[in-house]
């Protein structure tokens, strides 16, 4: 599933065909995605594209009438086409852009979405509860702290919860508490503040490697499947259960947590 970096990357790969351009057509060939593609969907046609941003893993498409927000699900994936490319298996959305370019939305699982909305983004269900981005000045050791105040539940499960901060998915859960040295079981509110920073710290630098790394193997959206994969970037532990660690040499431990594959070091993140 892409995770936060993939998105952003997707987005900034994106962009620069989109914005200032004016939407001539949209063609749904195949509505059945997550949510059913609601008809007013059809709104942004004749829209001019003023911005393309990310909120979580959301895309919002802004125009003067109201926003299209796009979710890649499990398998989505969005690329920049000449209007006449052939349309192969998944290709569910065409948004079809006056200079002669496309954008196309593939997704194999239909896990995806593509809605309409014409009200602030704060008022939409999706994103009006979601907390603040990792890599804001909204994400600090004190909100973290507030937000996890006496709760029991695991820090991995809080870390991945929306409602706390966004984005943060399980292969950056994993590793920003490795390089933290927070135990993934650990109860959340028995964190103190200290240790909290360097969580906070670890969770910013390791998305923005992640989203540097697209950044710079990626040239654009206009060729191969679109799918910026997961960067090429040192796992520590990530997909490493019963290996050895990096820091230590101790065996890695794997659990599922939440119904998520967990590895941590027992020696390095000790509860």
């Amino acid at each position: 599933m892409p995770e936060l970096p993939e998105v952003e990357v997707t987005r900034q790969g994106i962009s620069p065909y989109l914005i200032e351009q004016t939407v001539s057509e949209l063609i749904v060939r195949n509505a059945s995605l997550r949510w059913p593609v609601p008809a007013v969907a059809q709104n942004i046609v004749g829209q001019r594209i003023n911005n393309v941003r990310r909120r979580a893993k959301y895309l919002l498409i802004d125009t003067d009438a109201g926003m299209t927000i796009v979710h890649l699900g499990m398998s989505g994936s969005l690329r920049i086409l000449p209007r006449n490319t052939p349309v192969e298996k998944h290709d569910h959305i065409d948004l079809v852009l006056e200079n002669g370019r496309m954008l196309r939305f593939n997704d194999p699982r239909r896990f995806g979405a593509w809605l309409w909305y014409e009200l602030p983004e704060e008022a939409h269900p999706l994103l009006s509860k979601l907390g603040p981005e990792p890599l804001s000045q909204h994400f600090t050791p004190t909100q973290l702290q507030a937000a996890l105040s006496a709760k029991k539940k695991a820090i991995k499960l809080c870390l991945m919860d929306n409602h706390i901060v966004v984005g943060v998915g399980n292969i950056y859960a994993n590793e920003a508490l490795f390089a933290a040295g927070i135990h993934p079981q650990a109860a959340a509110g028995s964190i103190d503040l200290e240790r909290l920073t360097i969580l906070v710290n670890e969770v910013k630098q390791i998305l923005a490697h992640a989203i540097e790394q697209g950044g710079t193997t990626l040239k654009d959206f206009t060729n191969a499947d679109g799918k910026p994969g997961y960067f090429a970037q040192k796992l520590h532990v990530y997909g490493r259960g019963r290996e050895t660690c990096t820091a230590c040499g101790n065996l890695l431990t794997e659990i599922k947590l939440g119904q998520r594959t967990t590895v941590f070091c027992g020696l390095c993140q000790q509860r």
